[in-house]
Parts: C-alpha cells; sequence; structure tokens
C-alpha cells in the first residue's frame, strides 16, 4: 500500500523533472539508476531512501526539503487529491508561461481571467 509521504515526494520529484524540462532517463542517468526506477518513486510505488533522495536533489538542483513542501499532517493521514500541477497538460503550461518575459506573462494572464470570467 502506497504511503501518502512516497507518494507526496513522488509528485515533487516528477514536478520539478517536468519544470526543468528533464525526462525521466536523464534524471535516472545523472542518479545512477534505471528510469523505470525513477518511475516507481514518482508514482510512490517505492520510498526514496534519504541517500537517493539526496542524489536526486543534487541531480535537479533544489534542497531535500523542496520534496516534502507543502506536506501538511493531513496529507499523511489522507490522500491527496486534485493535485493540479499533477496534470502533465498543467504543468507543461505553466512551464510556458514562465519562459515567456515578464510583460506577454502579465498579459496572458489577464487574457486568461477574461475568459474565464466569461465561461
Amino acid at each position: 500500500m502506497k504511503h501518502s509521504v512516497d507518494v507526496h515526494v513522488g509528485k515533487r520529484i516528477r514536478h520539478r523533472r517536468w519544470m526543468i524540462g528533464m525526462t525521466q532517463q536523464q534524471l535516472a542517468e545523472k542518479v545512477g539508476i534505471k528510469f523505470q526506477q525513477i518511475q516507481k518513486y514518482e508514482t510512490g510505488m517505492n520510498r526514496v531512501s534519504a541517500s537517493r533522495l539526496w542524489d536526486i536533489a543534487r541531480a535537479v538542483d533544489v534542497p531535500v526539503s523542496f520534496f516534502f513542501d507543502g506536506l501538511t499532517d493531513s496529507q499523511v493521514q489522507d490522500e491527496v487529491e486534485g493535485d493540479i500541477l499533477a496534470d502533465k497538460e498543467a504543468l507543461q503550461l505553466v512551464r510556458a508561461y514562465y519562459a515567456m518575459p515578464e510583460a506577454q506573462r502579465r498579459q496572458i494572464f489577464e487574457l486568461a481571467r477574461v475568459l474565464s470570467d466569461a465561461a
């Protein structure tokens, strides 16, 4: 049975990997494991050891604490539902948004706000 902390850490690994545009294969190579193991970590099927989490953090250039950000006591007790950034398309949209110059981002944001108000 998956533990909610393992699921959360896995989602954070996937989130960071997507944000920097890294594939599972690339991360696996940097860490020295097979990409299938990264898949298992990202789904929470396998628990990430402390030393492996350290290696992953170095590979994606974040502190180890990044993988626990947003984790609350209630999440440990109840499975997390509806994580918007777990959706690959949403994360790609966020990545593309932040790749734009700030002036364009403001225009896109205003457009999205107007369109959502009209919906």
